[in-house]
């Protein structure tokens, strides 16, 4: 299975990652969530795999943008249409692998889990 790591280009953390697997050789896929689109049963399987609580970026600018209405008395049903509508609120990157799905982008973790 190829590596897809999920993402936005602009979005700092995902220009680490990005760097990071490029320097080690790691073979992947990058896909753009804006450009490329994301569809519900992935979103549904990342959630089911990690919850939609470490999936939604609720410190991220178009999350803080919400009216207060729309980010209060979340569950996983709302937090998977605002992700949906708006995949800039998905943390980033989510990399799906051999050995599964994760979210975020830690050097160490990564040299750990991907490095050959």
């Amino acid at each position: 299975m190829t590596m897809i790591l999920y993402g936005i280009p602009n979005c700092d953390t995902v220009k680490k990652a990005r760097r990071w697997l490029d320097q080690q050789g790691v073979a992947y896929r990058f896909h753009d969530v804006r450009k490329d689109g994301l569809d519900a049963a992935r979103l549904q399987g990342w959630i089911d795999a990690l919850g939609w609580e470490k999936l939604l970026n609720k410190a991220g600018t178009t999350f803080r943008k919400l009216p207060d209405d729309a980010k209060t008395g979340l569950d996983s049903a709302a937090a998977k249409a605002l992700m949906l509508e708006q995949p800039a609120m998905i943390r980033r990157p989510v990399v799906e692998a051999a050995d599964g799905v994760s979210v975020g982008f830690a050097a160490a973790d990564w040299q750990a889990r991907f490095a050959a």
